[in-house]
Protein backbone atom coordinates (compact mmCIF):
# COMPACT_ATOMS: atom_id res chain seq x y z
CA UNK A 1 0.00 0.00 0.00
CA UNK A 2 1.13 3.26 -0.35
CA UNK A 3 0.50 6.35 1.09
CA UNK A 4 -2.33 7.50 -1.05
CA UNK A 5 -3.97 3.78 -1.07
CA UNK A 6 -3.84 3.23 3.21
CA UNK A 7 -4.87 -0.07 4.09
CA UNK A 8 -8.85 -0.09 4.60
CA UNK A 9 -10.69 -3.12 5.33
CA UNK A 10 -14.58 -3.64 6.64
CA UNK A 11 -15.85 -6.30 8.59
CA UNK A 12 -19.54 -7.62 8.51
CA UNK A 13 -21.01 -7.34 12.37
CA UNK A 14 -23.48 -10.98 12.91
CA UNK A 15 -21.37 -14.09 12.39
CA UNK A 16 -17.99 -12.31 11.26
CA UNK A 17 -17.20 -11.09 14.38
CA UNK A 18 -20.17 -11.62 16.89
CA UNK A 19 -21.96 -15.28 17.79
CA UNK A 20 -25.37 -13.20 17.33
CA UNK A 21 -27.46 -16.45 17.29
CA UNK A 22 -28.57 -16.82 21.11
CA UNK A 23 -29.34 -13.30 21.37
CA UNK A 24 -31.59 -13.32 18.91
CA UNK A 25 -32.92 -16.12 19.96
CA UNK A 26 -33.49 -14.60 22.41
CA UNK A 27 -35.04 -11.28 20.96
CA UNK A 28 -37.37 -13.42 19.20
CA UNK A 29 -38.64 -15.53 21.76
CA UNK A 30 -39.33 -12.47 23.61
CA UNK A 31 -41.15 -10.85 20.71
CA UNK A 32 -43.24 -14.00 20.40
CA UNK A 33 -44.35 -14.04 23.94
CA UNK A 34 -45.45 -10.37 23.46
CA UNK A 35 -47.48 -10.69 20.51
CA UNK A 36 -48.54 -14.38 20.81
CA UNK A 37 -46.39 -16.03 18.14
CA UNK A 38 -44.57 -19.40 18.42
CA UNK A 39 -41.76 -18.24 16.23
CA UNK A 40 -39.65 -21.00 14.90
CA UNK A 41 -36.77 -19.59 16.02
CA UNK A 42 -33.97 -22.28 15.61
CA UNK A 43 -35.16 -22.40 12.07
CA UNK A 44 -35.02 -18.15 11.43
CA UNK A 45 -31.52 -18.02 13.41
CA UNK A 46 -30.12 -20.64 11.50
CA UNK A 47 -28.69 -18.60 8.38
CA UNK A 48 -28.93 -14.97 9.87
CA UNK A 49 -28.50 -12.14 7.21
CA UNK A 50 -31.27 -11.45 5.60
CA UNK A 51 -32.89 -8.21 6.56
CA UNK A 52 -34.86 -8.93 10.16
CA UNK A 53 -38.48 -8.05 8.08
CA UNK A 54 -37.47 -10.64 5.63
CA UNK A 55 -37.12 -13.18 8.64
CA UNK A 56 -40.46 -11.74 9.86
CA UNK A 57 -42.86 -11.82 7.21
CA UNK A 58 -43.22 -15.56 6.75
CA UNK A 59 -45.08 -15.48 10.16
CA UNK A 60 -47.25 -12.65 10.43
CA UNK A 61 -49.36 -10.21 8.36
CA UNK A 62 -48.18 -7.96 6.10
CA UNK A 63 -49.29 -4.99 8.53
CA UNK A 64 -47.59 -6.30 11.19
CA UNK A 65 -44.09 -6.87 9.84
CA UNK A 66 -42.85 -3.51 10.28
CA UNK A 67 -44.05 -2.53 13.88
CA UNK A 68 -42.73 -6.06 14.89
CA UNK A 69 -39.57 -5.13 13.59
CA UNK A 70 -39.61 -1.84 15.11
CA UNK A 71 -40.32 -3.84 18.81
CA UNK A 72 -37.57 -6.53 18.08
CA UNK A 73 -34.90 -3.52 17.68
CA UNK A 74 -36.36 -2.23 21.04
CA UNK A 75 -36.19 -5.19 22.91
CA UNK A 76 -32.86 -6.10 21.78
CA UNK A 77 -30.72 -3.95 24.24
CA UNK A 78 -31.90 -6.15 26.95
CA UNK A 79 -31.78 -9.35 25.55
CA UNK A 80 -28.75 -9.37 23.27
CA UNK A 81 -25.98 -7.49 24.05
CA UNK A 82 -24.27 -8.76 27.19
CA UNK A 83 -25.10 -12.72 26.26
CA UNK A 84 -23.61 -12.69 22.81
CA UNK A 85 -19.41 -13.34 22.13
CA UNK A 86 -17.20 -12.22 20.66
CA UNK A 87 -15.72 -14.89 17.58
CA UNK A 88 -12.35 -16.54 17.60
CA UNK A 89 -10.15 -13.93 16.03
CA UNK A 90 -12.04 -11.04 16.18
CA UNK A 91 -10.07 -9.03 18.26
CA UNK A 92 -6.89 -9.95 16.62
CA UNK A 93 -8.25 -9.30 13.12
CA UNK A 94 -8.82 -5.68 14.04
CA UNK A 95 -5.27 -5.44 15.61
CA UNK A 96 -3.51 -7.01 12.49
CA UNK A 97 -5.36 -3.84 10.20
CA UNK A 98 -4.76 -1.58 12.55
CA UNK A 99 -0.71 -2.76 13.18
CA UNK A 100 -0.33 -1.87 9.58
CA UNK A 101 -1.07 1.21 9.58
CA UNK A 102 -5.12 0.67 8.76
CA UNK A 103 -8.09 1.82 9.09
CA UNK A 104 -10.95 -0.81 10.15
CA UNK A 105 -14.58 -0.31 9.22
CA UNK A 106 -17.97 -2.29 10.57
CA UNK A 107 -20.77 -2.19 7.85
CA UNK A 108 -23.12 -4.56 8.97
CA UNK A 109 -27.25 -4.88 7.83
CA UNK A 110 -28.15 -4.42 11.81
CA UNK A 111 -29.30 -1.04 13.27
CA UNK A 112 -26.87 1.07 13.98
CA UNK A 113 -27.37 1.99 17.88
CA UNK A 114 -27.41 -1.58 18.53
CA UNK A 115 -24.57 -2.58 16.10
CA UNK A 116 -22.33 0.42 18.33
CA UNK A 117 -23.88 -1.56 21.67
CA UNK A 118 -22.37 -4.30 20.61
CA UNK A 119 -19.03 -3.29 19.71
CA UNK A 120 -18.61 -0.96 22.97
CA UNK A 121 -19.64 -4.27 25.22
CA UNK A 122 -16.90 -6.44 23.59
CA UNK A 123 -13.69 -3.56 23.02
CA UNK A 124 -14.06 -3.65 19.18
CA UNK A 125 -13.10 -0.18 18.10
CA UNK A 126 -14.29 0.14 14.57
CA UNK A 127 -12.81 3.49 13.09
CA UNK A 128 -16.44 3.93 11.18
CA UNK A 129 -19.60 2.36 11.71
CA UNK A 130 -22.09 2.03 9.28
CA UNK A 131 -25.58 -0.08 10.03
CA UNK A 132 -28.73 -0.48 7.96
CA UNK A 133 -27.39 -1.86 5.17
CA UNK A 134 -27.86 -5.11 3.43
CA UNK A 135 -25.92 -6.84 0.05
CA UNK A 136 -25.05 -4.71 -2.57
CA UNK A 137 -25.82 -1.47 -0.71
CA UNK A 138 -22.43 -1.96 1.17
CA UNK A 139 -21.14 -1.27 -1.84
CA UNK A 140 -21.47 2.58 -1.47
CA UNK A 141 -19.58 2.27 2.11
CA UNK A 142 -16.27 0.21 0.87
CA UNK A 143 -15.89 2.62 -2.05
CA UNK A 144 -16.21 5.89 -0.09
CA UNK A 145 -14.17 4.58 2.64
CA UNK A 146 -11.45 3.28 0.11
CA UNK A 147 -11.98 -0.26 1.10
CA UNK A 148 -9.44 -3.23 0.19
CA UNK A 149 -11.42 -5.76 1.33
CA UNK A 150 -14.47 -6.65 2.52
CA UNK A 151 -14.89 -9.56 5.41
CA UNK A 152 -18.21 -11.31 6.04
CA UNK A 153 -20.01 -14.80 6.39
CA UNK A 154 -22.63 -14.46 3.57
CA UNK A 155 -23.60 -14.65 0.10
CA UNK A 156 -24.84 -11.45 0.58
CA UNK A 157 -21.10 -10.06 2.13
CA UNK A 158 -20.10 -11.02 -1.17
CA UNK A 159 -21.87 -9.76 -3.47
CA UNK A 160 -21.67 -5.94 -1.35
CA UNK A 161 -17.91 -6.61 -2.09
CA UNK A 162 -18.41 -7.50 -6.01
CA UNK A 163 -20.27 -4.47 -6.53
CA UNK A 164 -18.03 -2.12 -4.68
CA UNK A 165 -15.40 -3.77 -6.67
CA UNK A 166 -13.24 -4.73 -3.61
CA UNK A 167 -11.69 -7.88 -2.38
CA UNK A 168 -14.46 -10.19 -1.02
CA UNK A 169 -13.07 -12.30 2.19
CA UNK A 170 -15.24 -15.00 3.23
CA UNK A 171 -15.22 -17.02 7.02
CA UNK A 172 -16.88 -20.36 7.49
CA UNK A 173 -18.88 -18.77 10.77
CA UNK A 174 -22.44 -18.32 9.38
CA UNK A 175 -25.09 -20.16 7.70
CA UNK A 176 -23.26 -20.35 4.24
CA UNK A 177 -21.26 -22.91 3.02
CA UNK A 178 -17.52 -22.94 0.93
CA UNK A 179 -19.04 -24.29 -2.18
CA UNK A 180 -22.05 -21.05 -1.86
CA UNK A 181 -19.65 -18.95 -0.87
CA UNK A 182 -17.21 -19.41 -3.99
CA UNK A 183 -20.35 -19.88 -6.30
CA UNK A 184 -21.55 -16.29 -4.83
CA UNK A 185 -18.15 -15.24 -6.20
CA UNK A 186 -15.87 -14.93 -2.96
CA UNK A 187 -11.63 -14.45 -3.87
CA UNK A 188 -10.92 -16.20 -0.43
CA UNK A 189 -12.51 -18.62 2.37
CA UNK A 190 -11.28 -18.86 5.64
CA UNK A 191 -12.31 -21.45 8.44
CA UNK A 192 -12.63 -18.01 10.84
CA UNK A 193 -11.03 -14.80 11.42
CA UNK A 194 -8.06 -16.47 13.40
CA UNK A 195 -6.53 -16.62 9.80
CA UNK A 196 -7.02 -13.61 8.72
CA UNK A 197 -3.67 -12.09 9.71
CA UNK A 198 -1.62 -14.53 7.93
CA UNK A 199 -3.99 -13.86 5.04
CA UNK A 200 -3.50 -10.15 5.19
CA UNK A 201 -0.18 -10.05 5.39
CA UNK A 202 -0.02 -13.04 2.18
CA UNK A 203 -2.11 -10.02 0.15
CA UNK A 204 -0.30 -7.04 1.65
CA UNK A 205 3.23 -8.98 0.44
CA UNK A 206 1.70 -9.56 -3.09
CA UNK A 207 0.65 -6.11 -3.47
CA UNK A 208 4.57 -4.59 -2.96
CA UNK A 209 6.19 -7.29 -4.99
Amino acid sequence: MTARTPLVVGFDLDLTLIDTASGFRQVLRALGDELGVDFPVEEMTSRLGPPLDHLLAPHLPAEQVGPAGDRFRELYPDHAITTVPALAGAHEAFAAVRERGGRVLVVTGKYTPNARLHLDHLGLEADHLEGWVWGVGKADVLRREGALAYVGDHVHDVEGARAAGVLSVSVLTGGCTREELVAAGTDVVLDDLTQFPAWLDGQLTERRA
